[in-house]
């Protein structure tokens, strides 16, 4: 179909005009669209008919339906807590950040040069989180706060039993208070890892050498504040790795858990201005001593020097990465909460110390008051210390109606069972909420209930913090509207995103995020609503996920569907983990080996170890396709213990594979089930699926092929679809009824993973339809043989289908002119002075790029790429035939700076000119400049510095 019967909203997806798709399908060589698709996609996995989706709605149709789905949802003040609170979100923050795509259409900064602002607004993340924790190193987030607490279980057991090979511990202690949807996290890493968890009572551990470590919750969640001092010392003696899980706006006041033995800090950054959202996306965040530097999950971002010696940021010690390690890798974490993150650090940058412990304070006075009020009336707490939550036993008669009275109001409470309540409060309390708190109970017991007008004493117990709490200047520097905004608007303005320039990274699917698709994610009836809210009350939500999983099912030709995994590589794991649940469930437990081809991404290696697997490496050939040879002989030489092969189809090569089928039934024929990577779905939807080719599951990108944002690193959503032999084992929840019949435990700390983005990819399928879902697949595989058409004289394409075609991205050969001394890595920093991110580099094949423009790009912005490398090729013939020097040319020497370009000293051979605007329309388009000069990565290696850098150098380069 042409771009003119496109529906309303395709045609502001898709970039490409009726009259530039004509000129594209004449330089690529065919007739028409569908004579290319025909070329490229293999006619037997073709699908036979078009997807069964609603119809496409315009954006107002579609905001107008959203908005009474919305209205479904009964938004209660929340007082459950549990992890997840209500918060005040600074509007400046608001609208400059989270509402910005300047900032949530980054992505992961790779590129240094070009994301200096997400990686100081980062670096002030993980300076608070090491500050609050009291520990010297933390990582830059990660998914959930469950997460965080099984990637510290796992760290933890490598770390004890590296010295103990021979007789390693095995059982991890988990506090029967550490909060139940942490547990059930734990639990599902653990199995596999062949660990052995143990809850009981903190107060009875035994401190037996059978344990590498153990799990407190602080406050517990019971509301506890607990003294667990001579408890970590026990431990620490022991040598039992203390992982402590705890409130990050308690540490305000509370004793840090790095001054008191404990060797983790994790917990979830929510609070700190990141909306509910039913469960996400939050910034989990991770902090550990020195020595684990190299062994901590997830990214960090560290200081560094570019070549000119001015300090600069880059991600550290990137080695420790699943996409270097694979299958020796210590965790599989890729996408992280990088938005989320930043918003939760700019928090603490508004407030700065003072203003966070008044926020804490106000909090706790609260607490305090209310729990004065409560005891008064008979309703003495359980807990006696306290930070924010008071836990209440009673009669199951008594709690009956107290629940009754308390939805009658729109208030939730938390009833961990029928005799139990708990409330816990945030700094949106108000004393008019605890005046309907304690009206609730009068209600409710025909009892006066006192006001809780009067202060009650402090109930911190022993724990008062001593020590000060966010000493750096840069949390004491932006406390006036104006200031935060123009800090905001500084760093933003350091990085390249999508309101620049198309970002072209292979494998990554860098497409547009629609404003229509964006904007219900922040209205309250969905930020606001709590994951552990009663179903009745969810309706809207409950909507939203039944859809969504029937079109996924529908588009991936599949039986059934989980939400809840929240990002790719967590998508990977559950998938395993259903494999490896239906292995189990036939009693073939010893079905454990992995087939993975040479060319996987690094995550799928790292994924199969997390789940207990070993991994088998299966060669590709020399078209990049798997080695079918290698494949069969390995899959009849492990067939009595085969669980599965990891395929990304079509391959990371970026080819449709025609053997596809046949890869299947081999592994089906041994016994094994088929995994297939999801990465690239954005060349399948609609015109063939997994379900078509072969395999049993897949996880989904939705931040590529489904139009969330990739937000500078994350959030991302990793949901799995099944065929029926695995819908029995989607993951469950421990407190919410999702998942199969026989459901594996969670993989993400709530129910649904980051409830509140799924209504963007839910909004791209509807606006959309199956039409405009299948166009937009179209219009990917056209973009991308469009490029191939015009760089393939200058550059030698690596691989292609049998008809000579890409996919929806391709591979360019840069290593031939490493004999000219120049790189990859040279051509990339080039291309940011031509306005353009870098493709991915050196994945899947070391010294090459690999280009993935997308459907939304328009024929000029795909133009202007080919210029810039066509223009590149030219540069480096000139390195080649020596008209350019080998040391001071334009490539070695990139990216230019503009305090270098106008520098009075130009110690260059070539102009300016050439150096920063080699091509007209970078000077008409206006000019995008890298902030620092070429980053040296080893020097920050060696000199490992992850918080915010003396302020003497934060002004110097805050002033550039």
């Amino acid at each position: 179909m042409k771009p003119g019967h496109l529906s309303d909203f395709a045609k502001r997806h898709i970039g490409i005009s009726s009259s530039e798709l004509e000129e594209m399908l004449g330089v690529i060589g065919v007739s028409s669209l569908d004579q290319l698709i025909d070329e490229t996609v293999p006619s037997s996995i073709r699908s036979g008919k078009p997807l069964d989706l609603p119809s496409a709605m315009n954006e107002s149709e579609y905001l107008a339906h959203v908005r009474d789905v919305a209205a479904k949802n009964k938004v209660f003040r929340s007082f459950i807590g549990q992890g997840y609170y209500n918060t005040i979100t600074p509007t400046v923050i608001l609208r400059n950040i989270f509402e910005n795509p300047g900032w949530y259409t980054q992505y992961t900064p790779y590129q240094a040069e070009i994301a200096q602002g997400r990686l100081e607004a980062l670096l002030n993340f993980q300076t608070m989180v090491s500050e609050l924790t009291g520990l010297p190193i933390a990582n830059a987030s990660l998914l959930d706060e469950g997460t965080a607490a099984a990637e510290a279980m796992a760290m933890c057991e490598g770390i004890h039993n590296k010295k103990r090979k021979t007789d390693p511990a095995t059982r991890f202690f988990v506090d029967n208070n550490v909060y139940r949807q942490t547990l059930d996290v734990v639990i599902t890493r653990a199995k596999p890892l062949n660990i052995e968890v143990v809850t009981g009572d903190w107060r009875t551990f035994d401190f037996s050498e059978k344990y590498f470590g153990v799990l407190l919750q602080y406050p517990d969640a019971l509301g506890n504040a607990s003294d667990y001092r001579q408890f970590a010392a026990g431990c620490n003696e022991k040598d039992i790795q203390v992982v402590v899980a705890a409130d990050i706006m308690s540490l305000v006041m509370l004793s840090p858990p790095g001054e008191w033995g404990a060797d983790v800090v994790v917990g979830n950054t929510q609070r700190f201005g990141v909306p509910k959202g039913f469960g996400g996306p939050h910034a989990a965040y991770f902090a550990t001593k020195e020595d684990n530097k190299r062994v901590i999950p997830g990214r960090i971002i560290g200081m560094s020097v570019d070549v000119n010696g001015d300090p600069a940021l880059r991600m550290a010690l990137q080695t420790r990465e699943q996409h270097i390690r694979r299958e020796k890798a210590t965790s599989n974490i890729c996408t992280a909460q990088a938005l989320l993150a930043i918003m939760a650090g700019m928090y603490a940058v508004y407030h700065g110390p003072d203003g966070l412990a008044g926020i804490a304070n106000r909090i706790h006075g609260h607490t305090c008051s209310l729990a004065a009020a409560l005891r008064a009336a008979g309703y003495a707490p359980v807990n006696d210390t306290f930070f924010d939550t008071l836990t209440i036993d009673s009669d199951a008669a008594t709690v009956a109606a107290v629940r009754k009275a308390a939805e009658e109001a729109g208030i939730n409470f938390y009833y961990p069972s029928d005799s139990r309540l708990s409330i816990s409060l945030d700094e949106s309390a108000s004393a008019r909420d605890l005046e309907d708190i304690l009206r609730v109970f009068a209600v409710a017991t025909g009892k006066t209930v006192a006001s809780a007008n009067t202060a009650g004493a402090t109930s911190l117990g022993s724990m008062v913090r001593q020590s000060s709490t966010l000493t750096h200047a840069v949390f004491s520097m932006y406390h006036t509207e104006s200031k935060m905004m123009r800090y905001i608007k500084r760093l933003e303005n350091k990085d390249l995103s999508l309101v620049h320039s198309m970002i072209s990274l292979g494998s990554c699917t860098m497409k547009l995020n629609a404003a229509s698709e964006m904007i219900p994610v922040s209205w309250p009836a969905f930020s606001s609503m709590h994951p552990f809210a009663p179903a009745w009350q969810c309706e809207g939500y409950n909507q939203i996920f039944r859809d969504l999983e029937s079109y996924l099912a529908e588009i991936t030709g599949f039986e059934a569907c989980s939400l809840q995994p929240n990002s790719g590589a967590q998508g990977e794991y559950a998938g395993l983990l259903t494999i490896r649940a239906y292995h189990e469930d036939r009693n073939e437990h010893h079905r454990n080996v992995a087939l993975i081809p040479s060319s996987a991404h690094g995550t799928n290696p790292a994924s199969a170890v997390m789940c207990g697997m070993e991994v088998v490496v299966v060669a590709c050939d020399e078209k990049g396709n798997v080695d079918m040879d290698d494949l069969r002989s390995k899959a009849v030489q492990y067939k009595d213990n085969l669980s599965c092969l990891m395929v990304t189809y079509p391959s990371t090569h970026g080819v449709f594979e025609t053997s596809i089928k046949e890869i299947c039934d081999i592994i089906h024929q041994n016994g094994g089930l088929v995994y297939m990577d999801g990465a690239n779905m954005n060349a399948q939807v609609g015109l063939t699926s997994p379900g078509i080719i072969g395999a049993d599951v897949c996880h989904l990108n939705l931040h590529k092929t489904f139009a969330i944002p990739h937000g500078g690193g994350g959030p991302g959503m990793g949901p799995i679809c099944v065929n029926s032999k695995l819908a029995p084992f989607l993951p469950g929840h421990t407190l919410a009824r999702t998942g199969g019949s026989k459901a594996i435990h969670a993989v993400s700390s709530a129910p649904w993973g980051s409830a509140s983005i799924l209504l963007i990819s839910y909004g791209y399928i509807r606006m959309l339809g199956a039409q405009g879902v299948t166009d937009a697949t179209k219009y990917a595989i056209l973009n991308a043989n469009y490029i191939k058409a015009r760089l393939e004289k200058a550059y030698q394409i690596l691989y292609t289908g049998d008809q000579g075609r890409a996919a929806h991205e391709m591979i360019v050969d840069l290593r031939q002119f490493k004999a000219a001394g120049i790189s990859a890595e040279d051509v990339a920093k080039r291309l940011m002075d031509y306005g353009f991110h870098a493709p991915t580099l050196s994945f899947p094949v070391a010294g090459t790029i690999m280009i993935e423009p997308t459907e939304s790009e328009d024929k000029g912005e795909l133009d202007r790429f080919c210029d810039a490398l066509l223009e590149i090729r030219k540069e480096i013939d000139q390195v080649a035939s020596g008209e350019m020097d080998t040391h001071s040319n334009v490539l070695t020497n990139a990216p230019h700076t503009s305090a270098m370009v106008t520098a009075d000293d130009w110690k260059f051979t070539y102009s300016r000119q050439k150096a920063a605007y080699p091509l007209p329309y970078i000077r008409h388009m206006g000019k995008f400049w890298p902030s620092v000069a070429r980053v040296d990565s080893a020097y920050g290696d060696r000199n490992l510095v992850c918080i915010c850098p003396p302020i003497e150098e934060y002004t110097k380069q805050n002033m550039d």
